[in-house]
């Protein structure tokens, strides 16, 4: 796919008890780099694990031509399964400062109440948005979203499980979805697109 740049969004290099306002400022950061992509003709696809009421709020997400989400999930056995495989290293390198807290046990307990959450969130708009949801935080725009009932066409989240897929299966997958979601927007049929038209950011 030519015209697809592909990042992860650790790219970035979160510091050591990245911050929720952290969190926010690199959305914003990427979002910046999806402009010019998109001023280049070139559309992104970021990994990450930004929840999508949480990038509807960034502040320019408004100018991008449309926005679309997916889930790349797995069930809880699965999961904690393959956190494990990653040993000590990753545990040493991603709770860092916290692991004097948590427990390896514990550290994939809160992984999988966190994938347990986005499953919900993306399937929903109204479960538990208090698990992102900042009032405080200046330059957010929570109000894009946070009146959305759960079946609004602009709500939506492609989940892909890869419980029992191999990687190449993953990958057929995303590359369907892209393409699914790339020819919305050419034929001008994007819900995020069409949603925010005339919307300031």
């Amino acid at each position: 796919m030519p015209d697809l740049a592909v990042h992860d969004f650790d790219e970035l290099e979160p510091p050591p008890g990245a911050t929720q306002g952290w969190r926010h400022a690199a959305n914003e950061e990427w979002l910046q780099r999806a402009l010019a992509y998109q001023e280049a003709g070139r559309d992104l696809f970021l990994c990450g694990q930004t929840p999508l009421g949480e990038l509807l709020a960034t502040p320019s997400a408004t100018k991008i031509n449309g926005i679309s989400a997916c889930l790349i999930d797995c069930d809880d056995e699965t999961r904690a399964a393959r956190i494990q495989a990653r040993g000590s290293r990753w545990f040493e390198r991603t709770a860092g400062h916290l692991q004097s807290e948590f427990s390896w046990e514990e550290w994939i307990a809160r992984h999988i109440s966190w994938a347990k959450w986005l499953r919900e969130h993306a399937a929903d708009p109204t479960s538990r948005p208090d698990a992102i949801l900042n009032p405080s935080e200046t330059g957010m725009v929570w109000s894009r979203w946070t009146d959305l009932k759960p079946g609004d066409p602009r709500w939506r989240v492609h989940v892909i499980d890869t419980t029992s897929l191999d990687p190449e299966g993953v990958v057929d997958d995303l590359v369907s979805w892209i393409e699914a979601e790339h020819a919305l927007l050419t034929e001008g049929k994007h819900p995020w697109a069409l949603a925010v038209e005339g919307t300031e950011a």
